[in-house]
């Protein structure tokens, strides 16, 4: 593309410096040296033209290639944030897995705790049971042998 460039340039530089020259040189009527103008302005007007054409299309591609580096950047930045976001929902699941397995072991230690609990409860009401069979058995024994002193002393009085 440069070359190009660079070509027009040349072929326009070199059409201005010989082009005088070969005019003068020349000795031609007024018409043919009209006729000699017309065209050398032809010639240098489709010269600019075609500098101009060639910078269009420079230009062009400099915008192509410019909007095909945002495109690239911007996908690059979308499969970034992508990534984020598969990272972050990976993690979020990981967390929440951890807090069911967490809440998992929780519940089985207060159930634990809770049997425990139910069996000391267990416990002590069999041995309160035990204490208070104990007492009235205490109790009858201590009230037969009141009643056994009791009938003795009525038998040795009467």
């Amino acid at each position: 593309m440069k070359n190009i460039l660079f070509s027009a340039l040349a072929l326009t530089a070199t059409t201005l410096t010989f082009a005088p020259v070969a005019n003068a040189a020349e000795t031609l009527p007024s018409a043919s040296i009209q006729q000699r103008r017309l065209e050398f302005l032809d010639s240098e007007t489709k010269a600019v033209e075609d500098i101009q054409k060639t910078r269009l299309e420079f230009l062009s591609n400099q915008t192509k290639d410019v909007e095909d580096i945002q495109k690239t950047r911007l996908e690059f930045l979308n499969n970034q944030t992508k990534a984020i976001e598969n990272i972050h929902q990976t993690r979020l699941e990981e967390r929440a897995r951890r807090n069911k397995g967490v809440e998992s072991i929780q519940k089985t230690r207060l159930e634990f705790l809770n049997n425990q609990t139910k069996a000391v409860e267990d416990i002590q009401q069999t041995r309160l049971e035990f204490l208070e069979t104990q007492t009235k058995a205490v109790e009858n024994i201590h009230q037969t042998r009141l009643e056994e002193r009791s009938r003795r002393n009525k038998s040795v009085l009467s």
